[in-house]
C-alpha cells in the first residue's frame, strides 16, 4: 500500500489578530506551517481600504519569499458593519445590503487570484427573523451567482461552509444549494471538521469520505458534539488520527487550516502547539488500520440549531 501524502497545515489569521499581518506570517513559517488561512479584516489586508491591488501584490511576494500557500475567508466580524456582527450577510432583506456583501466576495475572489489562492471561504449567514426558508435559500443562490461568475472566470473555487446555526447549516444544506444552483463547476466545500463533531449525523471522518468529491478547503480544531466551541486540540472529543487519515486518503492537498478565533488573545502559543499535534495525530494514523469501521455519531441537536454557549453560531 502506497503511504498517504502528508497534509498541509495552515493556521488561520483570524486567530492572530493581535499580530501585524506581516508578523503573523513570518511567526507560521518559523512554526513550520505550510500556509494560512488569511482572513480579510481591518487588520489584514483590509478589502475596503484604498490600494486593495497594490497591496495584495506586496502580501503576494512575502507569501512567496516565506513558501507560504494561502486560503482567503471571508469571516471577519465587523469588515462590513461596526454594529452586526457578519452583518449584512448573503441573505439580507436589504437588497443593496446583500449586493454589499456580495461585492466582497468578489473581491476576494480577485485578492485570491492575486496570491495565488487554493479558493475563498463564505458561508450563509443566520436565518433572518421574518424570512421563510424558501426565500433565504432563493435569495442566497441569486445573491451567489455573480460570485460564481467572477470565480469561474478568476479559477478560483468559491467553497461555501456549513455553520451551525446558519441557514446553510450541514452538508445535506451544502447538496441543497448545489442543486438550486445546477451544480455550478466554481462552487466548492468547506468543511470544518469540528463542525462535523457538533452537528453531523456522521463521524467526522466519515464525513471526509462523504465530502471529498467537493472538498476545497478545510478548517480543524478540537469541538464537542452539540456544542458549537471552537476549541484547542485536546479539549474536545475529536479522534484526529482516524479523520486525518481518512483526509489524506481524499487525495485532498489543499490547506487544513486551524481555525481558533476566540483565542487570538494567545494566538502565538496555540499556533506553536498546534502543530506538532497535527503532525503527532498523523504518525499516529499512519500505524493504525486504514479501514476503520463506519461510525455514527449520537443524536445531532435539531437542524441548523445553534448552540447555547456564547460562541454560538457566528464565531
Amino acid at each position: 500500500m502506497q503511504p498517504l501524502q502528508p497534509l498541509r497545515f495552515g493556521y488561520g489569521t483570524n486567530g492572530l489578530a493581535d499580530l501585524r499581518l506581516d508578523d503573523a506570517l513570518s511567526l507560521l513559517a518559523d512554526l513550520g506551517y505550510d500556509g494560512v488561512g488569511l482572513t480579510l479584516d481591518h487588520m489584514h489586508l483590509d478589502p475596503l481600504a484604498p490600494d486593495l491591488a497594490a497591496r495584495t501584490r506586496r502580501v503576494a511576494r512575502r507569501l512567496d519569499a516565506l513558501g507560504l500557500g494561502v486560503t482567503v475567508e471571508t469571516g471577519a466580524r465587523y469588515v462590513l458593519d461596526p454594529r452586526r456582527k457578519h452583518g449584512p450577510s448573503l441573505l439580507d432583506p436589504d437588497p443593496g445590503d446583500r449586493a454589499r456583501r456580495a461585492d466582497l466576495l468578489v473581491a476576494a475572489v480577485r485578492v485570491a487570484a492575486d496570491l495565488g489562492a487554493h479558493a475563498v471561504h463564505c458561508f450563509s449567514g443566520v436565518l433572518p427573523e421574518g424570512t421563510d426558508p424558501d426565500t433565504a435559500w432563493k435569495r442566497l443562490a441569486d445573491t451567489l451567482t455573480p460570485v460564481l461568475d467572477a470565480a469561474a472566470s478568476a479559477g478560483i473555487p468559491l467553497a461555501v461552509e456549513p455553520e451551525p446555526g446558519h441557514l446553510l447549516a450541514t452538508l445535506a444544506d451544502f447538496h441543497h444549494l448545489r442543486r438550486i444552483l445546477g451544480d455550478p463547476e466554481p462552487l466548492g466545500l468547506t468543511l470544518d471538521l469540528g463542525h462535523c463533531q457538533c452537528l453531523e449525523p456522521l463521524s467526522p471522518a466519515d464525513c471526509v469520505r462523504a465530502a471529498a468529491p467537493w472538498l476545497r478547503h478545510v478548517q480543524i480544531e478540537d469541538m464537542r458534539r452539540g456544542v458549537h466551541e471552537h476549541l484547542p486540540f485536546g479539549d474536545g472529543e475529536i479522534d484526529f488520527p482516524p479523520l486525518l487519515a481518512a483526509l489524506a486518503a481524499t487525495g485532498y492537498q489543499g490547506l487544513t487550516v486551524v481555525e481558533l478565533p476566540r483565542h487570538s488573545h494567545a494566538g502565538p502559543h496555540f499556533a506553536a502547539h498546534s502543530l506538532p499535534f497535527l503532525r503527532h495525530a498523523e504518525q499516529v494514523a499512519a500505524t493504525a488500520s486504514p479501514h476503520p469501521a463506519p461510525a455514527l455519531q449520537q443524536a445531532a441537536p435539531p437542524h441548523g440549531a445553534p448552540s447555547a454557549t456564547p460562541e454560538g453560531s457566528s464565531r
